[in-house]
């Protein structure tokens, strides 16, 4: 990047209003930044290809042409200097963990007070990962919950083996994907997942998605 350049920031969300007041916050918090809009998937990794000066990209998960998450990955690794923020009305352990784990450095809510989305936003040139308040709270008390499972461990995960099959459920749900759509991708029936995460719950010593997302991040499944 040229020093007369600006650095872009990219707004992936598919309702326009919201992506205009994305848009419109981005320029208040980062005056120096311009913005780009993309409303799917698709139009965002051709933004993307068209410029290399991408800095910051603010992200929707439910997209008409797939998940966030899915670029989310992507960026983390093609583009680790971009700044990946998940911006979403999500704010349940599925989405949040999945995020995290492909590699997303902060997760805000839209509906928190716009004043706030400000300032967690400028957060980013001090360092700090951008968390709604909410989402924060969630992260420390699952870290708190795991620190007490796992204060006095019986056997280490990686001891844990888990058959190919339970290895590519895992892996689906570390990407974020629904019991449906993990059958779907591995032409199985709804039922036979369900019956394959039950048995990866107990083989990990696990309670819910967001600690297999984990998992499947810390085994290099996703």
């Amino acid at each position: 990047m040229s020093p007369l350049e600006k650095p872009h920031a990219l707004i992936l969300e598919d309702k326009p209003e919201v992506n205009g007041w994305l848009c419109s916050l981005v320029r208040q918090a980062f005056p120096a930044y311009t913005t780009v809009s993309a409303h799917s998937l698709q139009a965002a990794r051709a933004k993307l290809a068209e410029k290399t000066d991408f800095r910051l990209a603010l992200l929707d998960l439910g997209l008409p042409d797939g998940s966030g998450i899915d670029l989310i990955r992507e960026l983390q690794v093609q583009r680790p200097e971009i700044s990946l923020i998940v911006t979403t009305v999500h704010g349940d352990d599925d989405n949040l963990f999945g995020a995290i784990a492909a590699g997303a450095q902060g997760y805000l809510l839209k509906e928190q007070p716009e004043a706030l989305f400000l300032l967690q936003l400028r957060q980013l040139e001090q360092g700090q990962p951008p968390l709604s308040p909410s989402i924060a709270r969630r992260m420390l008390e699952y870290f708190r919950q795991q620190a007490k499972n796992t204060a006095m461990p019986e056997s280490s995960p990686d001891d844990v083996h888990l058959t190919p099959r339970e290895t590519d459920v895992l892996a689906g749900i570390g990407r974020g994907l629904r019991v449906s759509e993990v059958a779907q991708q591995l032409g199985l029936a709804d039922s036979t997942v369900s019956s394959y995460i039950k048995n990866i719950y107990f083989k990990l010593n696990i309670s819910s998605r967001a600690e297999a997302a984990l998992e499947a991040a810390r085994r290099g499944l996703t």
